[in-house]
């Protein structure tokens, strides 16, 4: 019985089009905000709504806080922040959904930068009552440099909080983008009713249920039926939202992708109101997978043969195997447990026999993922953060640079018998951009100096080095809060300067430290020939705060 023959181009034409078919299907996004602002409470709230947990884990604020799906590091439990980026993959609507939480602290803004390199939008959280605060407009900016679109939540709208007015009036002062609301909270910050979906026109009334553990009560409402119910508080928020939607952008897709606006959305995470319109808003408006530049600037289509590259290393998920996980962002074609890829940074192989879809810190293994997907490889001990990973045709995405550290310490052990593990601990960390490593041959090994854009990172490495690799250690405080990037000539010259000293960073880079910007000035001045240049474009100052 003969059987018909399809030629190599038809093919590759099945196999594109389903790859497109696939990539419009996903919505790769990060949540990220000033800390405190819910990002971790939404992303179990999301989780709820798309029915993939049965209970949300935060309940009534952090003071009767349950773990949550994104939080599994015992720092993170027992402070109630994000110090790990933490990624989650469920479908919704036949769409698949990529969340990607992040750290809720300023001192881990290189995790949440890097987050941000694998994500296609943003959902800002924006504390009902405090409104855009520093930190929160830093992330705007960060958005804006990597032409991220944002969709803006207000959150919060149980609790007292600011007048909705204002809260447009300051997006718009402060940003630059136009809100475009496509739901508009019902009842004064404090007294949270429901939210007017004004892309459908009804009402939707919530009621709390199970003080936020479970999905809200939801009724819905013709806007005639919500005004005799509701009364002046409905037509408050008509009058409101209709002046919003005079003054600027009616909301429009292409707006919100160019970054002239974002979407407003108005919720309480906690109680599990407006979330399922945040949702649905992903799977209608947010961008899907699409095509990637490379370091050449050229863009990569999402049928080409697979392609990807790492944007968070992670070990001690799993402490009964002592894994070792690099989370890969796929950017093109398909990826295919087993397949083998070339690594663009050494040009060596890489066999992907281990890869698994991560929700928070569950896993299982995964056949296959598509542009957008995020996918977890198992014992990638030889992959770094923003490594760029190909099968067939060559291509290298842009680095993920490095901050400017601004607090240095020296790292010592306890426990002399134990600097084999010390030692291993030290590199693991600074493998995965816990830490950057600095070392001398004056200083020598066993004593590295551990540099840090916040100090909270020295309490992760702290907590770390003694509970996944039984190294105690301890910490020596140095005078150093600047750093320039300089050459292995300038070890002597500074070596004779008070308040400087040069060390090497693990990834080759020889960076000058100073106890302050007088004696970075006393060196320039002295030494004009002297390289000294600043590292990247970003910094915790740059990103003060966030």
């Amino acid at each position: 019985m003969s059987q018909d023959v399809i030629s190599p181009d038809r093919a590759h034409e099945i196999r594109a089009a389903k790859i497109n078919g696939q990539a419009a299907r996903r919505r790769t996004f990060a949540v990220i905000s000033h800390p405190d602002a819910g990002k971790s409470t939404l992303t179990e709230a999301l989780a709820l709504h798309a029915k993939v947990i049965g209970t949300a884990g935060a309940t009534n604020g952090k003071s009767n806080r349950k773990d949550t799906i994104s939080d599994w590091m015992q720092m993170e439990k027992d402070r109630g922040i994000s110090i790990s980026s933490a990624a989650l993959q469920f479908s919704y609507r036949d769409t698949v959904i990529n969340l990607l939480d992040t750290p809720g602290h300023a001192d881990f803004s290189e995790d949440t930068y890097r987050v941000l390199a694998a994500v296609d939008c943003a959902v800002m959280l924006v504390d009902a009552a405090k409104g855009l605060e520093t930190q929160t407009m830093k992330l705007f900016e960060v958005c804006r440099q990597r032409g991220l679109p944002i969709i803006t939540v207000i959150n919060k709208w149980d609790r007292p909080g600011l007048d909705t007015l204002a809260l447009m009036d300051e997006i718009t002062e402060r940003t630059g983008l136009l809100p475009m609301p496509l739901t508009w909270a019902v009842g004064i910050a404090g007294d949270f009713r429901g939210v007017w979906d004004l892309q459908r026109d009804r009402f939707v009334r919530f009621t709390r249920n199970n003080s936020g553990a479970n999905i809200a009560l939801t009724e819905y409402y013709t806007p005639e039926e919500a005004a005799a119910s509701e009364g002046d508080v409905w037509t408050d928020a008509v009058d409101e939202a209709g002046l919003v939607k005079d003054s600027n952008l009616p909301f429009d897709p292409e707006s919100f992708y160019a970054g002239k606006g974002t979407p407003i959305l108005f919720s309480s995470a906690a109680l599990n109101f407006g979330v399922k319109e945040i949702l649905d808003t992903l799977v209608d408006f947010a961008p899907p997978a699409a095509p990637r530049p490379d370091v050449a600037g050229q863009l990569r289509p999402v049928a080409d043969p697979f392609s990807g590259f790492v944007f968070k290393v992670q070990a001690g998920m799993n402490q009964a195997h002592r894994d070792h996980v690099a989370f890969v962002r796929v950017c093109s074609g398909i990826f295919e447990r087993g397949m083998v890829v070339t690594q663009s940074r050494t040009g060596k192989s890489f066999a992907t026999k281990y890869a698994q879809q991560v929700f928070g810190r569950e896993r299982e293994v995964i056949d296959e993922a598509f542009p957008g997907d995020v996918v977890g490889l198992v014992n990638a001990s030889e992959l770094r953060v923003g490594d760029s990973l190909y099968l067939e045709d060559s291509v290298e995405f842009p680095a993920i640079p490095l901050f400017a550290p601004e607090h240095f310490q020296v790292a010592r052990s306890k426990d002399p018998s134990r600097y084999k593990q010390f030692r291993r601990g030290i590199d693991q960390l600074e493998h995965e951009g816990v830490i950057q490593v600095l070392r001398s041959d004056l200083r020598g090994d066993q004593a590295p100096v551990l540099a840090a854009v916040g100090p909270m990172q020295f309490e992760v490495v702290e907590d770390r080095m003694t509970h996944e690799f039984n190294a105690p250690m301890r910490f020596e405080r140095l005078p150093y809060s600047l750093a320039r990037l300089t050459t292995v000539d300038a070890i002597a010259t500074l070596g004779l300067v008070h308040g400087a000293e040069v060390l090497l960073r693990s990834d080759g880079e020889y960076l000058a430290l100073f106890n302050d910007v007088w004696a970075l000035r006393r060196v320039e001045k002295n030494n004009p020939d002297l390289a000294l240049a600043v590292i990247g474009t970003q910094s915790r100052s740059a990103m003060q705060g966030y």
